[in-house]
């Protein structure tokens, strides 16, 4: 359950800096803010055995002053803040967000996109894999401080899900499942 939720100005953070971009376009000068943020991995991970897609479930609270419930459903994802191959972070993720041990090789580059062009522009590589049972070496659940629940989508509901309005879901986890059934993988 979430309480005691507060909003503030943040003064510093790890992980977003707001900027006041100016610029001339066709003559007009323009002032833009945005955000400079990391780029991130996603994963579009399906589970050969139970024929599902694995996502994660997780609060996020800009969704909560929306929906006051601030719950969504999201690929397994992370951003770019380590010194490491693309690939390699997707791997970790994988690990530590969904508890599957994937080899390197066997996550594949699907392709890459902008998200939240409006205030960010950040760069989203997704990728795919398939995972069973004999992957599985934890729960999952995150790091750290993380609480990130795994969830499993049966293939046969995937569509439905995608369009269901009660779930708040992201758009690479929209992209990646139509990908995902257009390509069976």
């Amino acid at each position: 359950m979430i309480k005691n939720v507060t909003v503030g100005a943040c003064v510093h953070s790890d992980f977003v800096k707001p900027k006041r971009i100016h610029y001339s376009q066709e003559g007009v000068s323009k002032v833009w803010d945005m955000v400079e943020v990391h780029d991130s991995v996603a994963i579009i991970l399906y589970h050969e055995e139970r024929q599902s897609l694995v996502v994660v479930k997780q609060f996020r609270p800009p969704v909560y002053l929306k929906n006051n419930d601030g719950y969504t459903y999201e690929l397994c994802a992370g951003i770019v803040d380590k010194d490491k191959s693309l690939v390699e972070i997707a791997h970790e993720e994988i690990l530590e967000e969904c508890g599957y041990h994937v080899p390197l090789e066997e996550i594949k580059r699907v392709t890459s996109f902008y998200t939240a062009v409006g205030f960010a522009g950040s760069v989203q590589t997704l990728y795919a894999a398939r995972v069973n049972e004999s992957m599985k070496v934890s729960e999952g659940g995150g790091v750290d401080v993380e609480s990130i629940e795994v969830v499993e989508i049966p293939l046969n509901e995937a569509k439905k899900f995608v369009l269901d309005e009660t779930k708040a879901k992201t758009p690479g986890l929209m992209f990646g499942f139509g990908w995902f059934l257009e390509n069976q993988l």
